[in-house]
């Protein structure tokens, strides 16, 4: 029998094209960011691509930052981006770059184009350039500077770069068509004044290229042969090509370009998350309610989770819409068989077995996954005095309520048979103290004939649990109303986006450290939370309930 067919996106039809037709024999590809915010769950989208296709062909994939405009780029955005990359597992570590290395290589090619007739000085304002440009129906008219002599150009640039000119006094632009159906090629700006101190380059240049001329430059002294980015860059990439053409490098990186990915109810725009943090409705770009990629770290997203997200949202050519519970769904399948099933009381009232020997204690031996055996075994306490969930008991229960209710029977998880005898309640009502009595005989579920239960409940040990802070996020805005206000354009935040709350965990996180994730019974997936957890006071940051509405499509 032959092999079965493997189906490939458009992405991998184009290169196994250029392959065949010899336009490259080798494939090598790059995630661009710039450096002025922290990346989000749609860049894992394009770090993932990227890299895959590096590693599917065989080739070298690149992490390049785009830092050609210091007003809004800072170091700590490169660092939190690098350890973004590297801990989704795209790897980078031979192939690093800043676009700032190739500032003299970019002015070069400016130069080029000046002595080929192809670029000029203009002294319009950035207002009287955009009156110039035209619109989508009427064309563009000539720059008066146009015409300007390859001499006066060469000699304005140089001035420029040696700090002559201000800040908007004078910019280099391309010499395209001002008539081009696409307002990108009219005569588009490829450097303009900016006396800003550069992170990597200090005060070395006060002129700096724009995006659209330094890209396809970058892309090209690396010898990228597949330059893969969003939608929006299609109208971009005649201008790409231009500049590659007329700087007169060979081989020709090729523009590739596939649908950015878009969440349901989520804040991606670095605006709006640089305002939540000023305004301190989020502790950082690291929120665990925010989707920046730190942000799905520190709440207990994996790797593996992304990267079955991005593989099930696929590439296409279209652009759509996810639901976040897709999201929620990839995590639900990565941890559910990983994680070891512990138990914790995030809302705890005491339960005391009155007939249980005062003093005594056992030791359960306790399995960490029944579907994973491999996962193996620990010890839990047992004892007179347990906290189990406020909601495990009520006092005047309605029909089919299966828990503790006085004269019920239910089972505690791993442990014994017990019926409730009483409570004691503060005069408000609320509950304080669960009483009951246990059967010696159905320890661990076993021993016990003809007596059957419909509910069990999960503990603590009163005198040997943790304390420990959960918590407990929703969505960061409010899902009824959209993410965005129609008449101003602010967030319609949710107010319950996070409860915190004191509880109660088994004693055996002794030696659980940052990023740690356990799935709680009953509660959901949570992890240690790496930015505010010590020994002393555990955090737990819920990543997800166990339940979803989600259904993947057949």
């Amino acid at each position: 029998m032959g092999e079965a067919a493997v189906s490939k996106n458009f992405i991998e039809q184009e290169i196994d094209k250029d392959l065949a037709e010899g336009v490259y024999d080798t494939v090598c590809t790059r995630f661009p960011p710039e450096p002025n915010g922290y990346l989000h769950i749609g860049h894992a989208k394009s770090i993932l691509l990227n890299h895959g296709l590096a590693q599917k062909y065989k080739g070298t994939f690149h992490l390049r930052f785009d830092d050609t405009n210091p007003l809004k780029e800072d170091m700590e955005f490169v660092e939190s981006i690098k350890a973004d990359v590297e801990w989704l597992g795209a790897d980078w570590k031979e192939h690093l770059y800043f676009a700032s290395d190739y500032f003299e290589a970019m002015y070069e090619c400016a130069v080029k184009l000046i002595k080929k007739g192809k670029a000029f000085v203009c002294d319009l304002s950035a207002e009287e350039i955009r009156q110039y440009r035209g619109t989508l129906t009427e064309a563009g008219k000539n720059s008066p500077y146009r015409d300007r002599s390859i001499e006066e150009n060469l000699k304005l640039f140089e001035e420029m770069r040696r700090g002559v000119y201000k800040d908007g006094e004078k910019v280099l632009r391309a010499k395209i068509d001002m008539s081009s159906p696409n307002i990108n090629m009219r005569d588009p700006v490829i450097y303009r004044v900016a006396h800003l101190t550069h992170h990597n380059t200090g005060d070395t240049w006060c002129i700096y290229p724009m995006y659209d001329f330094a890209h396809p430059i970058e892309d090209a002294v690396e010898k990228i042969t597949h330059s893969i980015c969003t939608l929006e860059f299609e109208d971009h990439r005649p201008l790409y090509d231009w500049v590659v053409r007329e700087c007169e490098f060979s081989p020709a990186p090729r523009q590739i370009e596939f649908a950015k990915l878009y969440l349901t109810n989520v804040v991606t725009g670095k605006r709006y998350i640089k305002k939540l943090v000023t305004d301190g409705i989020v502790d950082g770009w690291d929120d665990p309610r925010l989707v920046s990629i730190a942000a799905l770290r520190r709440r207990g997203f994996t790797p593996e989770s992304l990267k079955m997200f991005v593989e099930l949202c696929g590439v296409s050519k279209s652009n759509s819409s996810v639901d976040y519970a897709m999201l929620e769904y990839c995590i639900r399948e990565d941890l559910k068989m990983k994680k070891p099933r512990m138990m914790a009381v995030l809302d705890p009232i005491k339960l005391v077995i009155d007939n249980y020997p005062e003093g005594k204690t056992e030791e359960l031996c306790v399995e960490n996954n029944l579907e994973n055996p491999e996962l193996g075994t620990r010890k839990l306490l047992f004892e007179r005095e347990l906290y189990i969930e406020r909601e495990d008991f009520m006092a005047e229960p309605p029909k089919k309520y299966f828990r503790l209710f006085p004269g019920n029977e239910v089972r505690l998880m791993h442990g014994y048979f017990v019926t409730c005898t009483g409570y004691e309640a503060d005069d408000d009502g609320t509950i304080r103290v669960v009483h009951c009595t246990y059967d010696p005989e159905t320890k661990c579920g076993s021993g016990f004939t003809g007596r059957k239960v419909k509910g069990t409940i999960h503990w603590v040990p009163a005198s040997s649990c943790k304390e420990a802070e959960v918590r407990l996020y929703e969505n960061l805005v409010d899902e009824e109303k959209g993410v965005y206000n129609k008449e101003d354009g602010s967030l319609n935040l949710n107010p319950n986006s996070l409860q915190v709350r004191r509880c109660y965990v088994e004693d055996s996180f002794e030696e659980a450290k940052a990023y740690d994730s356990f799935q709680f019974v009953r509660n959901g997936y949570f992890c240690i939370d790496a930015k505010d957890s010590r020994k002393e006071h555990l955090v737990f940051n819920r990543i997800v309930s166990l339940k979803s509405s989600f259904k993947l499509p057949k």
